[in-house]
């Protein structure tokens, strides 16, 4: 410290412009830190003699995600991994381990990732670009001209997406719905557990153009009792619960508090559907013209921002087939940026558990209205 003060002050002394080159040291005076940096970037409870991070036990649908990566890798040697400095955050330091000339880690450069999974993918190969949501945007132009505009078969894993919870408010991943499902081409997919994740790689890698699979920083496993997914059809829904008064259709791990949502709902005398559109793009239209007619209000349930969201998607689907007597309720992120805080809390804040899902129906369906204390993620609209 005491070096570190003596060059401010020359600076403060100096005239004209100053730059102080300070060469740290990551995690410096705790031992196991200094030996494991990347390791200590971002920590969870440790054991501060050793080091070692205590797990929760419940897999992750990143660790779902290495999993498949692992599998599929040995089944097709076309299947490359690409990550921009966060193997051990996108799960693929036990591929690069396992694969060391299949997988190519560029550093802080996404921009550079996405264009060199084109060149890739150009020459025959199946590159999977695993990458944070939040910083997936820093790669937008490429994405677009670079993968989207040739028509590549470019995977990209968007890991970290929707709430993210203690990372902070620079790492929420609520964009990435809007500004992929705008793209051409782009196909946009978001599994409600770990095993529909790995087989919606599996759809991914079949597809012959880019696809997008965003997918939280959270647990990969669904309640009890639930039936494991099913096969995937491309461009279809899957029908969690059916039901009569209203149909919920909730993205990705959104279909666990919708569909507790309408176990309470059952409660108070509403019949709720609950739908896992499982593709944001292209949408499976059939199954919300079906639904949309046949209970005559439609909640769409997403972790992303309202604006330009699945939403919004479905809202121009409803316009395009005449269906302006619908009436749609949006549950999501709002106009605004989400601060810090427990995955499960922010959740809650924005009216996305069960509870603020349940709340928000009833008010839509005239049980309650007014009484609710969900938060400010509610939008009524009419398509």
């Amino acid at each position: 410290m005491r070096a570190v003060r003596r060059a401010i002050e020359d600076a403060r002394r100096a005239r004209g412009p100053v730059m102080i080159h300070a060469i740290t040291r990551k995690g410096k005076g705790y031992a196991p830190a200094e030996q494991n940096p990347a390791m200590f970037h971002g920590t969870g409870p440790f054991a501060v003699e050793t080091g070692i991070q205590v797990s929760g036990g419940q897999p992750t649908f990143t660790s779902y995600f290495t999993e498949f990566m692992m599998r599929a890798a040995r089944e097709d040697d076309r299947i490359v991994a690409i990550t921009a400095a966060m193997a051990e955050g996108t799960g693929l330091r036990s591929f690069a381990e396992a694969f060391p000339n299949r997988f190519y880690d560029v550093g802080i450069a996404e921009q550079h990732a996405i264009t060199f999974a084109a060149g890739l993918a150009s020459a025959g190969l199946r590159p999977v670009v695993a990458i944070y949501s939040t910083f997936l945007q820093r790669a937008y132009d490429q994405i677009v001209h670079d993968v989207a505009l040739q028509g590549l078969p470019v995977v990209f894993a968007v890991d970290r997406a929707g709430i993210v919870g203690e990372d902070g408010a620079t790492h929420q991943g609520v964009f990435d719905l809007g500004y992929m499902r705008q793209i051409p081409g782009m196909v946009v997919m978001a599994p409600r557990d770990g095993l529909e994740l790995c087989s919606m790689f599996a759809v991914a890698l079949e597809h012959g153009g880019p696809s997008a699979i965003r997918y939280p920083k959270a647990s990969g496993l669904g309640p009890d009792g639930v039936r494991p997914a099913g096969r995937i059809h491309f461009g279809r829904a899957e029908v969690v619960r059916d039901g009569t008064d209203c149909s919920v259709f909730a993205v990705g791990s959104m279909v666990w508090p919708a569909l507790e949502a309408s176990r309470i709902l059952s409660t108070r005398g509403v019949s709720c559907a609950v739908v896992n559109p499982r593709f944001v793009k292209p949408i499976d239209v059939d199954t919300l013209i079906h639904y949309a007619k046949n209970t005559g209000m439609v909640i769409t349930c997403e972790d992303s921002c309202l604006v330009g969201g699945f939403g919004s998607a479905v809202l121009e689907s409803l316009s395009e087939a005449g269906l302006s007597d619908v009436r749609v309720v949006r549950l999501g992120v709002p106009d605004d940026f989400v601060g810090h805080g427990k995955r499960d809390i922010v959740l809650s804040d924005l009216g996305l558990d069960a509870k603020g899902i349940a709340d928000a129906v009833l008010r839509a369906v005239g049980v309650d209205e007014g009484k609710s204390s969900a938060g400010g993620g509610l939008y009524v609209s009419t398509s």
